[in-house]
This record gives C-alpha cells, sequence and structure tokens, in this order.
C-alpha cells in the first residue's frame, strides 16, 4: 500500500501528464490550470466537420437573419458578418487545440450579434466559470467604480474563496471591503473603457453597440425565486480567459492613487464529475439527451428540452410542455448571486416568481417587476400578470413602471398578454399585440411542409411541428390555414444585401383572447403615456416584442439606466418573432422523414446547442416601414438614467427616481 508521500507524488506525476487530473475534484482552480486541461484536446476532425456542418446547414436553412448580418443598416452599421464564409475559413484553418477552435466558431456566431443565434459548447462553455470579487458600476454616465456593495456580494457569494482574494490584496489597507465605492482610473494600464470596447466587440448578443456596453458592468434581475446580482462581463467570464487583472484606483476619500494585480479564479460549474482528461471529455463532451431531435411520435417526446441549458428564463423542462418562445441563448450560465438584502425591493402587493408587483412610496406610482417573460406554467403567468396590474389599479396607481432589466425573453403569448392587460381591447391589441412575421421559405423547409399536408393525421397528428399549417394564420382572413395548404408558398422574394432570400407570406396574429383563463378587463388599465418602462437595454425577445409595441403603438415612455453619457441608448435588442434551435428543427426533420436529405444537418456529436431566430418580426404599419424587420430599426430610449455609486443596483431607489422623470 502507498505511503501518503508516496501517493502525491504519484498523483503529480499523473497530474503532470494529465492537466485534467490536477483540477478534478477540486471546487476552485487557476485558471491557467482549467486552459492547460482544455488545450490538452487535441481538434478531432470528425468532430469538427460535425460541428461545422450542423452550424452550416443551420444557419443556411432555418435562420432568419444570415444574410441580413452580412450588413445591418444604421444604427446598427458595425455588425458585418458572413458567418458561412467564416465556416468555411475555419474548415480549412489548424487549430493547436480543440479549444482555440471552439473560441473561434463562438466568436465568429457572435460577431452577428444576435442572442438568438448562439453556438454554445458546454465541454467548455461555463464548465468553469472565472470569477473575480470586483463587480463594477458606470457612475454619472462616465466613471467607472468598483460597485459599493461589491464586499457584501463577495462575502455572501464566495465565502469559501475570500481569503485567497485577501491575501493576494493584503496590501491594501483595510483589505477587499476598503475597495467597495473606488474609482477604476485604469484597467491594464490603459482607459477603462478600452477594456469596456473591447469586451463589447467579442461578447455579441444585441445590435446596439451601448447594450454590448452595459453587459461589462453589474445588474440586477428579478428571478423565479428571488432577486439576482448580475456580476458583469469584468467579474464573471464563461471560459477561463483572464489570470488576473491591474487596476489603478482612486479610493473613496482620498486623493492619491493605488495599483493593484487581482486574480481570477475558476470555479467548475454544472458538469459532470471527472478523474482524467478520458472522463471528461466523456461526461462533458459528447451528445447528451435534448442535444438532437427526437421523431415526435416515436415515444420520445418527453425528452428534455434543448434550450434548458442556454437560457436564463424560467421555462418548462421537457419538449411537449413548448408554447412559442422568443428568448436569448447565453453562454454565461446564470449563478445563484443574491442581490444584497438592503438593496432588494420589500413588501410586494402581489407576484409570481419572475413577476413582482409594488406600489411606491407616492401611492401613485405602481411597479411591475419582471425577469422573464416565462413561468413555470404558462396560465399560472398569465392569470399573475393580471392578477397583479389590477391590484395595481385598485391600490390606486395611476401610472405603471415595468423593470425588464436583463429580461432575456420567453413566451410569445406573455408579451401579447401584457400589452393587452395594460392597453386595454383596441385596434393595437385585438386581435393581437405583436408584429407581423415571417419565416424563411427555403428549399429544405418547403419540402418539411409537404411532407406534412401529404398526410397530416399520419404524420404530426397532434399538431407538435412549428412547421405545421395548423399553427398558422392567415393574414388575409385571419383564419388558421388548412391542413393540406403549404403556408410558405408563394414564397416571397427578397434582396438581402445582393443575396436572394425566400420568405413566407405574412403571419396572422399568434395570440388572441382564449389564453386568458379570465377575461381580460375591457377598459385600459394604464394609459399608454403613464407606462414607463426601464431596463439596462438588455431586454430582448419577447422582452422586445413587449417593449417596441407599447413605445411604438402606445406612446409609452423608455429609460435605459446606467449607460455611456456619450453612447445612444436603445431600451430593447433582438427583437425576433420567433426563436428555436437546431434540436427542434432536427425533431421536425425526423418526425417528418427528412432527416437524411441532403441540405439536412446531421445529428450532433458534441454537447452543443445552435440557436436560430425562426420567424422574423416587421416594424409597425403606420409607425414604421412595415416591410423592414424591426430587429433592425432604431429603438432610441427616451431617457438615460444616469447612476450614482446609491442608486447603482437598488431598485426601490431607482424606481422612485423614474417616477420623478414623467
Amino acid at each position: 500500500m502507498l505511503s501518503a508521500l508516496a501517493a502525491a507524488a504519484l498523483f503529480g506525476v499523473v497530474a503532470a501528464q494529465d492537466p485534467c487530473a490536477s483540477i478534478a475534484g477540486r471546487k476552485w482552480v487557476a485558471p491557467a490550470d482549467v486552459r492547460a486541461c482544455f488545450t490538452s484536446f487535441a481538434v478531432n476532425e470528425t468532430e469538427k466537420t460535425n460541428i461545422l456542418d450542423v452550424v452550416n446547414k443551420t444557419l443556411s436553412v432555418f435562420h432568419t437573419s444570415t444574410s441580413y448580418a452580412l450588413q445591418l443598416p444604421p444604427p446598427y452599421e458595425d455588425v458585418h458578418e458572413d458567418i458561412l464564409a467564416d465556416l468555411a475559413r475555419i474548415s480549412g484553418q489548424e487549430y493547436a487545440s480543440d479549444y482555440d477552435l471552439h473560441i473561434d466558431i463562438s466568436r465568429s456566431v457572435k460577431r452577428l450579434k444576435d442572442g438568438h443565434c448562439v453556438w454554445a459548447n458546454y465541454c467548455y462553455d461555463s464548465a468553469f466559470v472565472n470569477y473575480n470579487p470586483l463587480p463594477l458600476v458606470l457612475v454619472n454616465g462616465e466613471t467607472v467604480h468598483i460597485a459599493s456593495e461589491a464586499y457584501d456580494v463577495a462575502s455572501a457569494e464566495f465565502g469559501d474563496q475570500l481569503s485567497v482574494w485577501e491575501d493576494a490584496l493584503s496590501s491594501v489597507q483595510g483589505g477587499l471591503a476598503a475597495l467597495s465605492g473606488a474609482e477604476v482610473l485604469a484597467i491594464n494600464g490603459a482607459d477603462p473603457f478600452e477594456a469596456v470596447n473591447a469586451n463589447a466587440e467579442i461578447v455579441g448578443g444585441y445590435q446596439a453597440f451601448a447594450t454590448r456596453q452595459n453587459s461589462f458592468f453589474s445588474s440586477y434581475q428579478r428571478a423565479s425565486a428571488n432577486w439576482s446580482y448580475i456580476l458583469g462581463n469584468f467579474a464573471q467570464q464563461s471560459l477561463p480567459l483572464s489570470d488576473s487583472v491591474s487596476l489603478t484606483l482612486r479610493l473613496p476619500e482620498a486623493y492619491d492613487t493605488i495599483e493593484i494585480e487581482v486574480p481570477y479564479y475558476s470555479r467548475i460549474g454544472a458538469i459532470s464529475n471527472f478523474t482524467d482528461a478520458a472522463s471528461y471529455r466523456a461526461g462533458n463532451c459528447v451528445a447528451v439527451d435534448g442535444t438532437n431531435g427526437v421523431d415526435y411520435y416515436d415515444g420520445s417526446d418527453d425528452s428534455v428540452a434543448p434550450l434548458m441549458k442556454a437560457v436564463q428564463a424560467d421555462i418548462p423542462p421537457t419538449r411537449k410542455e413548448y408554447k412559442r418562445m422568443n428568448v436569448i441563448l447565453d453562454t454565461t450560465k446564470s449563478v445563484d448571486v443574491t442581490l444584497p438584502p438592503s438593496r432588494q425591493p420589500s413588501d410586494p402587493i402581489s407576484g409570481f416568481g419572475v413577476g413582482q408587483f409594488y406600489l411606491l412610496p407616492d401611492n401613485t406610482t405602481g411597479v411591475f417587476a419582471f425577469g422573464s417573460f416565462s413561468a413555470g406554467s404558462f396560465d399560472a403567468g398569465i392569470a399573475g400578470m393580471q392578477a397583479g396590474l389590477q391590484g395595481l389599479k385598485d391600490s390606486g396607481a395611476q401610472k405603471l413602471i415595468v423593470d425588464v432589466t436583463n429580461n432575456g425573453g420567453g413566451y410569445v403569448c406573455f408579451a401579447h398578454a401584457l400589452h393587452r392587460l395594460i392597453s386595454g381591447p383596441k385596434a393595437s391589441t385585438v386581435p393581437n399585440a405583436g408584429l407581423n412575421t415571417t419565416a424563411r421559405a427555403h428549399e429544405l423547409a418547403q419540402s418539411i411542409v409537404e411532407a406534412i399536408i401529404a398526410d397530416p393525421q399520419g404524420v404530426d397528428p397532434d399538431v407538435n411541428l412549428l412547421y405545421n399549417p395548423r399553427q398558422w394564420v392567415d393574414i388575409d382572413d385571419n383564419l388558421p390555414y388548412d391542413a393540406d395548404e403549404n403556408w410558405l408558398i408563394p414564397p416571397v422574394v427578397k434582396d438581402v444585401n445582393g443575396r436572394r432570400e425566400y420568405f413566407s407570406p405574412t403571419l396572422g396574429p399568434d395570440c388572441d383572447e382564449s389564453i386568458f383563463s379570465t377575461p381580460p378587463p375591457q377598459e385600459p388599465l394604464f394609459e399608454g403615456a403613464d407606462v414607463i418602462i426601464v431596463s439596462n437595454g438588455r431586454c430582448a425577445s419577447s422582452c422586445s416584442l413587449f417593449s417596441t409595441t407599447m413605445a411604438k403603438s402606445e406612446g409609452a415612455k423608455t429609460v435605459v439606466v446606467g449607460g455611456k453619457s456619450d453612447q445612444d441608448q436603445k431600451y430593447c435588442g433582438v427583437v425576433g418573432g420567433q426563436s428555436t434551435d437546431f434540436s427542434t428543427m432536427d425533431s421536425e426533420l425526423k418526425t417528418t422523414g427528412l432527416k437524411n436529405a441532403s441540405l439536412a444537418p446531421p445529428n450532433l456529436l458534441v454537447n452543443g446547442v445552435q440557436g436560430i431566430t425562426w420567424r422574423l418580426g416587421y416594424g409597425i404599419d403606420g409607425v414604421d416601414d412595415p416591410t423592414i424587420p424591426e430587429e433592425f430599426l432604431d429603438k432610441p430610449a427616451d431617457v438615460n438614467l444616469k447612476l450614482t455609486l446609491e442608486l447603482a443596483n437598488n431598485p426601490p431607489a431607482l424606481w422612485e427616481e423614474v417616477a420623478k422623470l414623467f
């Protein structure tokens, strides 16, 4: 039997030969050690070809905006990505490791600046999450500061690691706590906004540069069970990118500056246990339940919903519980970091998890804090919105703040329901408060519809498939398409940045009064001009559908908090119309017997998710050009509310400031 000393020596030899063994079983590790593990995986040419084939065919056939992204119009002209050309480049390029290959694919897709269209590989993304204990905020639209609540957050979230950071900052009088509120004069020796802007170039997610800037900073979100604290891209990274950061600081109440080096540490994420490289790969890098689609009628329709691990929203766990979704994907996993209690709102008058209702001290301003357009139960969410808004009105609220900070979307019909509840029945809400939409009418998509209508009772008797004609309404007569009608024909031909693209005819309403279990009010609960939509610009998908239609159709006011003064702030972004992913499209192909078609993507071999925008929403007639996708129309905020250290990440104080604006 080996002595403890001999065993330790043997482990050291094994770890030296297998860098993954050295991080196995450890909660916190140095980012360099994680990278050593990741970069030890050589490129598997079969997997590389497979990934590129899946991503290429999914974007070529099903994603609505592949050609639009070649060059977006102002004000989003910095978005110009030929993703198909980049995938071809990657195909012929050699990489030092599989990890380097992943970064190139991921960042290429992120250059589309479309949070619906993200490539995530959970062999790497958020397997280990990089942290430092100093979340940042932007003060007065100009100066970068360490958040005044930074030490409280770090103490609560990183209690088992805090002493390591304290030791690293032992030269600072007062330690880590003394840094809260400090002004950041330089990051790695340069103006802080060099780091902010460099992050904005690679983070993806939103077309607006200002919104991507805002992701660098800490913020908050109403989650299903609590108020969450979002650390921001400076303090949290989904990959082990940084080992440390150098900061030049001016401490609160001080004139002198100090320079510190703050290490990052990687904390293990939601991955399978492993002991070495082989077990890491086997447990975390190969396809899992939900990676690929299923034939809905072979008994597999209870499999895991493919987007569950890639979104922040609270959505049902299995495929058959889906309703139409419009939600962004995020390679940075949400973590259970809680907003400090001193900054949390108290005494809601009602709520349903992600939605909470408050009456401000002025007794005339109601607040609906809505962190996700999803809920564990669709019907409970609709009922909760109706009861909460009516409760605010009954309590004397005359105007309404809707706080959708960091709301990444969810159910399409939640957007309709919230607009309808607020504004009452009128031309802008009945039969539908949404946008007109179309889907791409690619040759393979047309074949899917043809397979369904050839035998609707045999192929899709329960109307599960997105391409089933009975899912959609003909806008001309406001009636569902017939079961034998190919709703993609005749396709509308468009020249998109010099490429010929085919889209379906315009579709009719997504949602109607039938989504309400109790009849909605027949009068407006709040006038549009008395509604104020508040966020940090990070309001996407169904959140954008709601915000856009409320602002443009009803005259709701919009406020972005904490943005940089010299940047035009957008009250929302990434509108879409309906989002989905490769796995769902794969189910459409398998259920219709078209999986082996030449244009169909193969089964994915790795633990990945490729998101897409499946339907595109268009400008509101009478307000914008209805032939232009709303995705690419301007959405300037009415007000960019500058933050102080005390207002930042302090929802009750923020709401009172917002109430004074209008």
